[in-house]
């Protein structure tokens, strides 16, 4: 656990020395409430609550798809990546310790859109909500870690960055996020089950409100965190076998 904070440290250096990243983060869930949420749901308390919840889970794919996919393949560009592997803590602590950072910074990034909820809209939400909501980030937050690791690991820097934003908006607009629970187009309804996007934006409604978790959402999240976790690894363990071959 000492060698994965000390990781994560490091990270979190690196990050806060560049601090257009940390800002990246926040901006655009951040100019979502400010252009959509606040003119158009800032005055119901249960559309705002809900809208807030939606771009919580806007704010924790944006930091974490771009944060790993597009880091991991920079970081893999440099020199000091191939020798952090020669070391023999092995790998689990560099995971944990870039897992431990990009949970901080995805955290980081949703405060403007907390202060932005809180004060510019009629969102309201109880102690004991607001908790599972902290709680709750760091469960939705695991499918698209995997999936920028999963993009970090195949690609490299130039790629990765195309990659991310394919896959970013499509996955947003798709799931839901950027419409009210049940007030998406049609076929958006009918596809938004089956991307991971709405089985976290669903668990993000539930802890904030009144709103089930459709089994099917949940279900389909499940199946995406496995697939992303076996193309994450596999994705590792094809780079770390180029490395060395």
């Amino acid at each position: 656990m000492q060698l994965a904070l000390v990781h994560a440290r490091y990270q979190l250096l690196e990050i806060v020395r560049i601090p257009v990243a940390v800002f990246g983060s926040a901006f655009f869930p951040a100019a979502a409430m400010l252009f959509f949420v606040v003119p158009f749901a800032g005055d119901d308390p249960t559309g705002a609550t809900f809208a807030t919840a939606s771009m919580v889970t806007f704010s924790v794919m944006s930091a974490n798809i771009f944060q790993y996919g597009i880091g991991v393949a920079e970081d893999r560009d440099q020199p000091w990546n191939p020798y952090t592997r020669t070391l023999p803590a092995g790998p689990a602590p560099r995971f944990a310790g870039r897992v431990l950072a990009g949970l901080a910074l995805t955290y980081l990034s949703l405060i403007p859109v907390v202060v932005i909820g809180a004060t510019l809209t009629a969102a309201q939400i109880t102690p004991a909500a607001f908790l599972l909501a902290i709680g709750t980030v760091a469960v939705v937050s695991v499918p698209f870690t995997l999936m920028g690791l999963a993009i970090g690991y195949s690609l490299p820097s130039k790629a990765a960055i195309v990659v991310a934003q394919i896959v970013f908006f499509p996955l947003a607009f798709g799931g839901g996020l950027l419409s009210a629970p049940g007030e998406a187009p049609g076929f958006i309804e009918a596809l938004a089950p089956y991307l991971p996007t709405r089985g976290a934006v669903e668990l993000m409604w539930a802890a904030v409100g009144d709103h089930p978790v459709r089994p099917l959402s949940l279900t389909m999240l499940g199946v995406w965190v496995v697939l992303l976790a076996a193309l994450a690894g596999w994705a590792y363990r094809r780079d770390e076998g180029r490395r060395f071959s």
